[in-house]
């Protein structure tokens, strides 16, 4: 082999070694992208989540235990609450939705919330 042939693979070889490194380098930007948008969707799954965890818990003042005192919940003495038909045992004196279910609460008077909560198996303060 003479040396002009030599210069050409020796010119090949380096633009071989080249591009793979290119290409090595390109394939990592991408990966490096994806991981970026990877975290960014995480971050705003999480955000979402620890949103609708705080809704949740400032919501679940309305989810009643133990003895309910329904009177009590009634604030405005107007002989009425908003209670889910689903979970009995969430009870608000505004209207508003279920934190367990997010089924909209009906208005029924203390009576009927008691009945339901009863009937359910809860127990309830007379």
């Amino acid at each position: 082999m003479n040396k002009s042939q030599m210069k050409s693979v020796i010119t090949i070889i380096v633009i071989f070694i080249l591009a793979a490194a290119f290409s090595f380098a390109l394939a990592g930007v991408k990966d490096s992208t994806k991981q970026m948008n990877h975290k960014k969707m995480e971050m705003k799954n999480d955000m979402h989540k620890m949103k609708k965890d705080s809704t949740k818990k400032m919501q679940s003042s309305i989810i009643r235990e133990g003895v309910i005192d329904v009177k009590a919940v009634d604030k405005n003495k107007d002989g009425k609450v908003f209670q889910d038909m689903m979970d009995y045992n969430v009870i608000s004196d505004k209207p508003g939705k279920c934190p367990v279910c997010g089924m909209k609460l009906t208005e029924v008077s203390v009576k009927k919330a008691k009945a339901m909560l009863v009937k359910s198996g809860f127990k309830v303060k007379d």
